[in-house]
């Protein structure tokens, strides 16, 4: 079997949509046919082990088809374990879902840890979702108090930097880097275009792409209890009424996927109903 591509949906700052972004991008793959497994780094949360027990629960009652994927899961107990312990529980689970799976989807928690670092230094693609504001971009970059100017890169930045060199030096392959603005604001505003120089600036710096994330929509939060994402809306599949709104929605979703490069894997199966 060749080797999986490894995803990990990663940024230090609670709050960003890390989890809305990782289910989208694992039902999104899952509808292309590939084989996908899930681990959830976010020990205490959980969001992404809750979405998919409430998706089979869901699809069970309303005897309803849709794919699921490989679930890889580490135990509640972890989050108060050493982090030896930690470390040892992850790479096991994470070799599991190496050998089963084409993609391997990792969503992690909003600050750091020992199996987060870890977790970002196995990606083949890392996918940083940015709310538009520099609370959130403080995290990425760090700006001047008074001129905002870009000073040096965040926290998470130099993160994401180590783990590239640690990768490059392993076994001479790279890491791809995404920043999605998420939930951008519908008018244009100085703020918005204060950020974006920030932003294009600080890639320039440290070597990320910047794409489309998703708009902060009822529809991903309504959702979310059945289980279900965008992508699953069909005849068969419809616990809310559809609106223009999902049209929108789902045409946010193709353009994130295909600022990620998966267009291809996704193909035009990426929704279960046009």
């Amino acid at each position: 079997m060749s080797q999986p591509r490894v995803i990990v949906v990663g940024n230090e700052k609670g709050g960003a949509g890390k989890s809305t972004i990782a289910l989208h991008l694992a039902v999104a793959l899952m509808y292309g046919g590939a084989k996908v497994a899930v681990l959830d780094l976010d020990l205490r949360q959980q969001s992404m082990g809750h979405f998919f027990a409430n998706r089979r629960a869901w699809l069970a009652a309303n005897e309803a088809e849709a794919p699921t994927p490989l679930e890889f899961p580490l135990g509640v107990e972890l989050a108060t374990a050493t982090d030896g312990e930690a470390l040892a529980a992850f790479n096991a689970a994470f070799e599991a879902a190496r050998e089963a799976a084409d993609f391997v989807l990792i969503d992690t928690p909003g600050g750091d840890t020992a199996i987060s670092r870890a977790a970002h230094g196995l990606a083949d693609l890392i996918v940083t979702p940015m709310n538009d504001s520099f609370v959130d971009f403080d995290m990425l970059g760090v700006v001047d108090p008074v001129s905002l100017d870009l000073k040096r890169p965040g926290l998470y930045s130099v993160t994401v930097w180590d783990s590239r060199k640690a990768r490059a030096a392993a076994d001479g392959r790279s890491i791809d880097w995404v920043v999605l603005r998420n939930r951008l604001a519908p008018t244009e505003a100085r703020n918005r275009r204060r950020l974006d120089e920030r932003v294009k600036a600080l890639s320039r710096r440290v070597g990320f792409r910047v794409g489309p994330g998703l708009r902060d929509r009822v529809i991903y939060r309504e959702l979310f209890p059945f289980g279900l994402t965008i992508a699953d809306l069909s005849p068969a599949i419809r616990p809310v009424a559809i609106s223009l709104q999902h049209v929108a929605a789902r045409q946010e979703l193709r353009a994130l996927i295909g600022a990620l490069g998966l267009s291809e894997v996704t193909g035009q199966t990426l929704m279960a109903a046009e």
